[in-house]
């Protein structure tokens, strides 16, 4: 007999979930816009170990994403469609995902030589392709945590003990963690020679790692279980506030085994390390607890309240649109060249030179430039919104 205090709830869309995209998305517009170097710290990724807020946007969106898989397939698998039906789809639209990140980082001339085939939306092709099939096979919240614990430490395993070829042991033969002696970095330049991210961080660093690399796709593949995890708690028939509660406990136990672990496997966005992977799920899970105690509790988002999280109810709905739309935009006005004031400029440097420059405090300035870019980028899913349109890939 089930026991109805763990029978799953009926199929409805979690606002709060929406919101926590909206919200993600519109810092990532944000951060990948910052306004250049007079922008402040927070607004930067950590040069290589280490934990800006910035740092935590990316994960948490695969958090998010690993989240909507589970609310989306049971939707859909209650209105009768197939499970084949769905893998399929979802093979698919992973594909889509991937070829649109690929045509993010080559556009606007595709210079096929040194075309990048790493990149956000790459990897959260491959994400949502994995933890997508894996929750068709096996709808278990047990073999999520066995397959979670696997690739966190199974990663650690790889990065700790694996000798590099041609380098040797890390922490023996060279130091752990080293940006460019290391097993993702070592296969990425196997796989990927010269189509791999630029670095300019520092002499001798160019084109010889990747933040989104093939073999650290393991560690963001937990991070989307955890999502998945998240949301599995929040379908059973527990109240409001113990799910909240849950959410809560969830936080808490990730921030203290990640920051622990940290002490041997160090935070590190560029490499998504295990220990980054339970902080960043930590805060991730911190937004999403806030965010489902306003909206699922205390009503913002719907009726007459709707107005309080309406902003990122329409980022959310819309996310991959509006994250196109923020990279193709500046990467097209950015190769159109003309001659202002005696020196060569773009439209968006002279916007910044000529509005945001006079913002006497560059933090400001900067960050001013940031909230332009994702003021024009609403625009285009504010109006989808409106028009009840929802772009699905």
């Amino acid at each position: 007999m089930t026991n109805p205090a763990l029978a799953p709830t009926p199929i409805q869309r979690l606002l709060s979930l929406d919101v926590v995209r909206g919200i993600t998305i519109a810092f990532m517009i944000m951060v990948n816009n910052n306004g250049g170097p007079g922008s402040w710290g927070f607004m930067n990724h950590a040069a290589w170990n280490g934990l800006t807020p910035t740092d935590l946007v990316f994960p948490t969106f695969v958090f998010v994403v690993g989240a909507s898989v589970v609310f989306a397939f049971e939707a859909r698998l209650a209105r009768g469609a197939r499970r084949s039906a769905l893998a399929w789809h979802t093979v698919q639209r992973a594909v889509v995902l991937f070829l649109l990140g690929v045509v993010v980082n080559g556009f606007p001339f595709f210079a096929l030589d040194h075309l990048r085939f790493y990149g956000v939306l790459q990897r959260i092709a491959v994400c949502y392709l994995a933890v997508g099939l894996f929750y068709l096979w096996d709808k278990r919240a047990s073999t999520k945590v066995i397959a979670l614990v696997a690739a966190l430490v199974g990663y650690y395993v790889l990065l700790r003990w694996v000798p590099v070829p041609g380098a040797g042991v890390p922490g023996r033969d060279f130091p752990f963690m080293d940006q460019t002696l290391n097993l993702t970095s070592w296969l990425d330049r196997l796989l990927m020679p010269n189509h791999l991210y630029l670095d300019w961080s520092g002499p001798g660093l160019h084109n010889v790692r990747d933040p989104e690399g093939l073999l650290s796709d393991l560690p963001a593949i937990g991070t989307a279980l955890l999502g998945m995890l998240a949301a599995l708690w929040l379908r059973t028939q527990r109240s409001v506030s113990a799910k909240g509660l849950g959410l809560a406990a969830g936080t808490v136990a990730c921030l203290g085994c990640g920051y622990l672990w940290s002490v041997w496997f160090p935070l590190n966005k560029n490499m998504w390390t295990s220990s980054f992977v339970l902080v960043a799920a930590g805060y991730s899970l911190t937004l999403l607890t806030v965010a489902y105690w306003v909206v699922e509790k205390f009503g913002w988002g719907k009726g007459q309240s709707k107005g309080l999280v309406y902003p990122w109810l329409v980022l959310g709905s819309n996310a991959i649109v509006a994250y196109m739309f923020s990279e193709l935009v500046p990467s097209a006005l950015s190769n159109i060249h003309f001659v202002a004031d005696g020196k060569r400029t773009d439209p968006l440097a002279w916007i910044f030179n000529h509005v945001f420059i006079h913002i006497p405090d560059p933090g400001w300035a900067a960050f001013a430039f940031s909230v332009f870019t994702l003021a024009y980028c609403f625009i285009p899913v504010w109006v989808l919104y409106r028009k009840k349109i929802f772009v699905k890939v």
